[in-house]
């Protein structure tokens, strides 16, 4: 490492890695499935990093979804610092909606990036592509890759002779087995991997599918272990059962009580390229008021709370205050489901042949918030009285060696 100066950034400082330090983001990483799978035995190394190293129950970044969290978690800051709340959005200048895919909408730099300039040899695994885009901000080129597109040359290295399919397990299990392979060959010193929660939009905790795949991501964490690895888990949101009653179509409940199309536009934060997840339905939307109804946003947001699957329904600028988020990109007001509800915009625009009959399970909303935070040595304030966040991981994995 050519500069051995720790890194500052959005406040916080990290010292650089005395060891191998991997950090793993387990996408849709609810603490049933860490529950369960210690209840069934079959997790012994993350058993482990809780006898010995560290554990808690952390929060994720409002709403709870993958762009917002993986940003959030790489910058070690809430989303109203570096701007990504939300997979989808609209640009309120130009009235477009669109797929955040890199990172345009970001700002500041990332723990990675400030790493990488000290010397420090990073590199990202991504199952998803849209991560890829996101997560290579400010690292040099060849420091990114996803299994999704994975090059001819990567799979060749894995000895793999195909991609992983995009809606599969092995999506993740191939991130995991190339962050191994990186350690193994003492290619890296920082190593940051994401996984896809296709497992766990798909499967309960206790189905043996699930059990399987999170077996697979423990065996990943003992092969680090192994290496001499300080290694850290968490996740970017959680997941719940949303199956037990139809989705909450807000834009069609606003249009019949507040004047028909026009009135407001909902958008689905949600939404990304893996559409067969969850068909864009999740915990919570952004709705969008023109001037011309300004006036009626207090009166739809009371609307929208008389609902029994609606937790609450918040104005945009208490919203983005109570939540971290950054208030000039939030909506005219917002609408968060209950734990067991799914919200859309207009039920005509939601395409869910993707769930081939299978019952929902998504996330986005305050329930889906609480994920745990593993690190494989303790951690130096681990005593104190704290609300941990997801986004803690990189501080307490590099300032604990």
């Amino acid at each position: 490492m050519s500069d051995t100066q720790p890194v500052t950034l959005h406040g916080r400082t990290y010292q650089l890695p005395k060891k191998p330090t991997v950090i793993i983001c387990v996408d849709g990483f609810d603490p049933e499935y860490l529950a369960d799978g210690l209840a069934a035995g079959i997790l012994p190394n993350m058993a482990s990093l809780m006898r010995t190293g560290f554990h808690a129950t952390a929060q994720c970044s409002m709403p709870s979804v993958t762009n917002a969290n993986n940003v959030s978690i790489i910058t070690g800051a809430p989303t109203s610092v570096h701007g990504i709340a939300t997979n989808y959005f609209l640009d309120r200048a130009t009235g477009a909606e669109s797929m955040i895919l890199d990172d345009s909408l970001m700002r500041g730099s990332t723990i990675l990036a400030e790493m990488a300039a000290r010397g420090v040899r990073v590199t990202a695994v991504t199952a998803k592509d849209k991560l890829r885009r996101i997560l290579q901000r400010g690292l040099p080129p060849g420091s990114c890759l996803s299994t999704q597109l994975a090059s001819e040359e990567v799979l060749a290295w894995l000895g793999r002779a195909a991609r992983p399919e995009q809606y599969s397990a092995d999506l993740s299990l191939c991130v995991l087995d190339a962050g191994t392979r990186m350690l193994r060959e003492r290619r890296v010193d920082l190593l940051y991997l994401t996984l896809s929660d296709y497992v766990q939009h798909n499967h309960a905790p206790d189905a043996p599918e699930a059990r399987a795949f999170m077996a697979a991501v423990d065996d990943a964490v003992g092969a680090c272990l192994a290496l001499g690895a300080v290694v850290g888990v968490t996740g970017d949101h959680g997941m719940s059962d949303k199956g037990g009653a139809p989705p909450l179509y807000v834009q069609d409940v606003l249009e019949r009580a507040f004047g028909g199309p026009g009135c407001a536009r909902v958008v689905c934060p949600i939404a990304d390229p893996f559409v067969a997840h969850h068909g864009a339905l999740g915990g919570f939307v952004r709705v969008y008021v023109p001037a011309s109804h300004a006036a009626q946003v207090p009166a739809m947001v009371a609307h929208m709370r008389g609902f029994a699957e609606v937790e609450t329904a918040l104005e945009g600028a208490e919203a983005a205050a109570r939540w971290e988020m950054p208030a000039d990109r939030e909506g005219d007001f917002v609408v968060v489901a209950t734990e067991g509800a799914v919200l859309g915009a207009r039920e005509a625009e939601h395409d869910l042949s993707g769930l081939e009959g299978r019952r929902l399970r998504s996330h986005g909303g305050l329930s889906e918030q609480d994920v745990p935070v593993l690190l494989s040595i303790p951690v130096k304030d681990g005593k104190k009285t704290r609300e941990w966040k997801n986004y803690d991981i990189f501080d307490i994995a590099l300032n604990s060696q």
